[in-house]
């Protein structure tokens, strides 16, 4: 069976710090599937359009990544796609207790699937997509913190 994983998140926008657990997880599977949730209850900043189109710039040339969106359960979107990981990536503390809670379940629902957890670098470790939106609003550079052409998109996005 092709080792597939499956890295889900809102991505609201992509961050250096998700793009750093792709990297160092890029040489773990033969396949890594970024997973663009859709919720319907959140209010995102980008469309998951949008949102696939600058996490596709960010990849292109690539081999090994897909990106995707889903909606509902990751453990049914990975069954769906023949993944048997789910990859996180961990900041601090915080995250550990929200994702192994989530992991706990998941393996509830879906005893086949494993979550791997990858800890952030530790330069990225304070990025989060919600404090990168915050910054970028108030007119701020995030050029550190985000893909280049996630910069873009945040300026043009905050400057209408």
């Amino acid at each position: 069976m092709k080792s597939i994983a499956v890295y889900p998140g809102s991505f609201d926008p992509f961050t250096n710090g998700h793009l750093d657990i792709i990297r160092r997880a890029h040489p773990l599977f033969e396949e890594i599937i970024i997973a663009v949730a859709i919720n319907s209850k959140k209010t995102s900043l980008f469309s998951p359009e949008e949102r696939v189109e600058m996490i596709g710039k960010v990849f292109h040339g690539w081999d090994k990544i897909k990106i995707d969106t889903f909606e509902g359960l990751t453990v049914d979107y990975c069954k769906e796609k023949n993944s048997r990981v789910i990859l996180r990536g961990l900041r601090a503390v915080t995250d550990f207790d929200y994702e192994y809670a989530i992991s706990l379940m998941n393996k509830k629902l879906a005893p086949e699937i494993e979550t791997y957890f990858l800890m952030a670098d530790n330069e990225y470790s304070f990025v989060s997509s919600t404090i990168v939106k915050e910054v970028a609003r108030h007119g701020r550079a995030v050029s550190n913190q985000v893909p280049d052409v996630v910069g873009e998109a945040l300026v043009k996005k905050f400057s209408v």
